[in-house]
């Protein structure tokens, strides 16, 4: 990659991180049309890391929870696309860690941070990426606890307990990836606090999930 491409894969994540800067203070209308401009130009067939990362954070500009559920999705969709063994900084996979993360938190779509449904200051870390630029495999294994999660809270939200335990498993058997460190235990004591409230809901107990990403 040369210096002016890296120079211009840098600059998407910087106006990605601008939106949310936006987001985070309460704009969302101008976040959402800053991330959707984005959107738009990135394209089908663009940067993986950078559509996981825009829609990971589009989620959280929507009103509507199906909307953000459809977000979510895309993110994860994104991410299946970092494939282990990529070229680290081509498409359509890159190496996070350009400042850009979503914080994660409480259960039925809360995130740390602000915002609508947000709760603020407890400290669960930053979310797609902001980790510490692993290679291209361990970048794909660290970003599913987060992506999971967000789904599995985008099904409480629309009272869709079943859908939600499973990306909860999923995102407890993802775990393994993450590092002993605040993002990492963060990440955990979200999942955490989503299984006990799942719990308390009717039907069927979260059911073990293969460790796929381990």
């Amino acid at each position: 990659m040369t210096e002016q491409q890296e120079a211009s894969e840098d600059a998407v994540m910087t106006r990605i991180g601008q939106a949310v800067i936006l987001l985070h203070a309460g704009d969302r209308e101008e976040a959402r049309n800053r991330l959707g401009e984005i959107w738009a130009e990135i394209g089908a067939e663009g940067d993986s890391l950078h559509r996981c990362t825009l829609a990971h954070y589009m989620a959280d500009a929507q009103d509507d929870p199906a909307d953000e559920l459809a977000w979510d999705l895309r993110a994860l969709t994104a991410a299946d696309g970092l494939r282990p063994g990529e070229e680290p900084g081509l498409p359509p996979g890159r190496r996070p860690g350009h400042g850009v993360g979503r914080p994660l938190g409480e259960g039925a779509g809360e995130t740390l941070g602000e915002g609508p449904g947000r709760t603020p200051g407890d400290g669960a870390g930053q979310g797609v990426g902001q980790a510490a630029r692993p290679g291209p495999q361990q970048a794909v294994r660290v970003f599913y606890p987060s992506l999971h999660l967000s789904l599995a809270a985008d099904y409480v939200k629309l009272r869709r307990p079943e859908a939600a335990r499973v990306h909860l498993a999923r995102a407890r058997a993802a775990t393994g990836a993450l590092a002993d460190d605040g993002y990492g235990n963060g990440v955990r004591a979200a999942i955490a606090r989503l299984e006990r409230r799942l719990a308390a809901e009717p039907g069927e107990g979260p059911r073990p999930f293969p460790e796929q990403y381990s």
